[in-house]
């Protein structure tokens, strides 16, 4: 975030910086996982007062990935948040189905990505567990359909916590 998300946009980085520490602040205290916790670093990401649940259809990838809307998003989405904390699976597992679950669910109209990372970090901080690098996760895309990529990241989280300096775990 300090060089690649700097370089595009100080401020922009900046908001994610803050973010950034509040979900590890929130990881700490034991707050849940909830979508309502989602909207609150949101709203830091993108300096906004609101940051609803989208009320529309939204696309992706320049429109190859359709995301719908149903009235029973919100609560799907919170039950798979809920699972992330419950699951009795690694914690590789669980962070890299949240953070698919969030790029897919796609909650919000803009910075999905940022939410899905943010969750990523959250469930990795609840775990005392802060990775020396982000680079791999953020920058490679991920599809809705493809089963291969979503084991491939828990891999890769695998991979990067084993060779982080800081895991307390």
């Amino acid at each position: 975030m300090r060089t690649h998300d700097h370089a595009r946009d100080p401020e922009r980085a900046a908001r994610l910086l803050a973010a950034l520490a509040r979900t590890r602040e929130d990881a700490a205290s034991g707050t849940p996982l909830t979508f309502a916790l989602l909207s609150t670093w949101q709203r830091e990401v993108l300096a906004v007062p609101d940051a609803p649940f989208r009320r529309h259809p939204a696309y992706a990838k320049s429109g190859r990935e359709r995301y719908g809307i149903a009235p029973d998003l919100p609560a799907r989405l919170d039950t798979c948040l809920h699972q992330a904390e419950t699951d009795d699976l690694p914690l590789t597992a669980r962070a890299a189905r949240a953070y698919l679950d969030v790029c897919f669910f796609h909650p919000f109209d803009d910075g999905n990505a940022r939410a899905a990372f943010l969750t990523l970090t959250f469930l990795l901080a609840r775990a005392n567990v802060t990775l020396d690098q982000v680079g791999p996760i953020r920058r490679l895309q991920r599809r809705a359909d493809d089963p291969e990529g979503a084991r491939a990241l828990a891999d890769l989280l695998a991979v990067l916590i084993a060779h982080t300096g800081r895991s307390r775990g």
